[in-house]
Order: C-alpha cells, then structure tokens, then sequence
C-alpha cells in the first residue's frame, strides 16, 4: 500500500468486532490493511470506508499465512497490528480430536506469532533509526484474547489454552520490545454479541477443511448469562471496541504488558 498515512492492520476484519476495528481506526486516521477469509465482505466494507487494502485469507492455511507475512514484511508505513482472526470450536477434553486442538492454537496462537515475527525486522530497525536520531514514533500491537483464556471455560479447553498463551505472548514481547517505543497489550473479552456468541440452536457454521464447524452458544446458558454479567446483557461490537481505540490512541503510549477484561462487570 503506497501511502504516507499511518498504516493499520487488522485480521478477521470482514465483520463483528474486526470490521468495527476498521471502521473507527480509518476515523482516526489510519490506512487499513484489511484481512479476513470473505473477499465479498472484505471489498464492501473497503469500499464504505473510502478505499483499503485488502488480503483474502484464513490464518489457518500456511499458503495464506505465508501470503500476509509477506505483505507485512514489504509495508514500512505499518505501525498497528489487530490479531483478531478466529473461531472456536468446542468439546470436552476427552472428546476433542487432534484436528480440533491444533486448529484453534494455529489461529489464536501460532498465526499471531508469524504476523508479529513479519513485524520484526521494520518496527525493530525503524526504531533504531529513530531513536538515533532522537525521534520517536509509538507503535502497537493488540492481541484480542478471551476470558475463556484468563479464567477458563468447560468445552474450550483448545480455545482457552491459546486465548491464554497469546496473553503471555504478548507479555513477554511487551518486554523484548518496549525499548523500541512498541506497546503490546491484550484485550480479553467476555460475552459480546457476534456470531460466535449468538444462538447455536440458529445453525450458523464456519467451513473449515470441508467441516461444518458449529458456531454460538446454547440458549439456556446464553440465558444464564444474563444473570452472571453484572449488566445483564452483552456488550456491543462498539463497545467492544473502545479499549482498542484507547490502545491504539496517544493516550496508551505509556501502557504495555497489559491484559484489559472488557466484560459488563463479571
């Protein structure tokens, strides 16, 4: 993307928390890498937003994997990252399969890593060179983690191990990396209202390898939910949004290594 603006990019941005990401950081006066699985979402909301880069492709692939690590590589004006991308896919421990354990950390985990590992050689050598020259410029990384990762729940134990690692992922780069002006921070999320949250008994489901992965929660325990979040409902993607805007701002350039629970109150 040849521009002189900030550049931001963001995984899973077609639609939920990502796309409302886009939208507010494009407000704010970044460029937008957009990347997600849907090239028909992905083009209609770069065309809402006036014009964005777009990237067809699912984190879980190594070809497509590959694909955005290069792009990031060859990007010298990137100074956001978003690792938003994912889904879940749900069992008890005794019958979780192979497939179902390694998807999950592969997507939170793994795909997180190579995108920030493509980050390295600009945002650490930009930082050099600034620094030298007396100059600094705040970049910032924000891994989107669960409270199924900082608390656990039963029938995610794939999801929750890597919603967890990616929280100490971005602890440990918090410190590697904060004498470079980089801030890494997580966001943990409790009950929002997307697609992976809303009623299972709908049938929703994400394809995956010629699967028909099952998405959202139960209605009995969506119903119990209202009565363990404090505020008695979910939160928004809007809401949802805000500590990320806050993370991104000028106002977070002295916060990192930090885990923020965005979750009504529970």
């Amino acid at each position: 993307m040849k521009t002189t603006k900030p550049v931001a990019l963001v995984t899973g941005a077609s639609s939920g928390i990502g796309a409302v990401f886009a939208r507010k950081l494009s407000a704010r006066g970044f460029d937008l890498i957009l990347v997600a699985r849907r090239r028909d979402r992905l083009e209609l909301l770069a065309s809402e937003l006036g014009g964005a880069g777009v990237l067809v492709a699912d984190l879980a692939v190594d070809a497509d994997l590959r694909r955005v690590e290069e792009h990031i590589a060859a990007e010298p004006n990137l100074e956001f990252l978003v690792n938003n991308a994912g889904y879940t896919w749900d069992a008890v421990i005794h019958k979780m399969t192979d497939d179902q354990w390694e998807a999950m950390l592969k997507v939170h985990l793994t795909g997180p890593f190579r995108l920030i590992r493509a980050a390295a050689p600009f945002f650490r050598d930009a930082a050099k060179e600034e620094k030298a020259a007396g100059k600094i410029i705040n970049r910032k990384i924000i891994n989107i983690s669960s409270t199924s990762g900082t608390r656990g729940n039963a029938g995610q134990a794939n999801y929750s191990s890597a919603k967890a690692g990616i929280v100490g992922l971005s602890r440990t780069l918090a410190k590697e990396w904060g004498p470079m002006n980089i801030q890494v921070n997580a966001v943990a999320y409790g009950w929002i209202d997307t697609r992976l949250t809303r009623e299972k008994e709908k049938g929703e489901a994400i394809e995956r390898e010629g699967k028909q992965v099952a998405i959202g929660i139960p209605d009995a325990m969506r119903k119990a939910m209202t009565m363990v979040v404090p505020m008695g409902r979910p939160g928004t993607p809007e809401e949802a949004a805000g500590p990320v805007l806050f993370l991104a701002s000028p106002l977070s350039d002295y916060v990192s290594g930090q885990c923020v629970e965005v979750t009504g109150g529970l």
